[in-house]
């Protein structure tokens, strides 16, 4: 069964982040609130809980995983940017945009788009993953909170301990995040491509 925080959405208890950290750092696996919806997480190392989210979200290993990062210098050591990325990357973030770019050899082959060499990055403007990403130290490995043949994510906290309480090792319940998902652009190659709309504005991309 997993364990239950109720963190606060604007100002998180240090002792109730250190113990989700706790989790993730001993292998498990987490759902977390985003400024978008909720998320499946795990440490970037963790191979068994990255298996544990493909299997609750029913993907394949084509699928982007996401990696959530701190800020763009987390951002430079995962993935490869030019300065014309930077700066999008720089007016962005932090905010509801999932950007696939190309990885570095930071980034394990297994999280890799297979064919295209690609990770999912992200910086949320959340002070809940702000303060887990501060204390864990590195990106944590993510996918959306979105189940199997459902169209809709959960978003209520309660909701997804019913759902999932004994799939995960913990729920931080941040509030109730909303029902869009971040919005995905392809930084991979240029012009951007929309590959998914959400919360973040796609047309800020235009023209680009």
């Amino acid at each position: 069964m997993s364990q239950f925080f109720a963190i606060h959405p604007v100002d998180p208890q240090p002792r109730l982040v250190r113990r989700a950290v706790e989790i993730l750092r001993s292998g498990g696996l987490i759902v977390y609130p985003t400024d978008s919806i909720y998320a499946l997480g795990c440490s970037l190392d963790n191979k068994p809980a990255m298996e544990r989210i493909q299997k609750l979200r029913q993907t394949d290993r084509h699928h982007n995983l996401t990696l959530v990062c701190r800020d763009l210098s987390d951002i430079g050591t995962y993935a490869r940017v030019d300065n014309t990325t930077f700066r999008l990357l720089k007016s962005h973030t932090p905010g509801p945009y999932t950007f696939i770019l190309r990885a570095t050899t930071e980034v394990p082959r297994r999280l890799q788009n297979p064919k295209r060499k690609t990770i999912g990055i992200r910086v949320p403007d959340n002070a809940i993953v702000r303060a887990l990403l501060d204390l864990h130290g590195e990106p944590i490995l993510s996918s959306t909170l979105l189940l199997p043949d459902e169209e809709l994510p959960l978003t209520d906290a309660e909701d997804i301990r019913d759902r999932l309480e004994h799939q995960v090792d913990a729920i931080i319940d941040g509030g109730n995040c909303g029902l869009d998902p971040t919005t995905v652009v392809d930084l991979s190659r240029m012009p951007p491509e929309i590959l998914r709309r959400g919360r973040g504005d796609p047309s800020v991309f235009d023209g680009v």
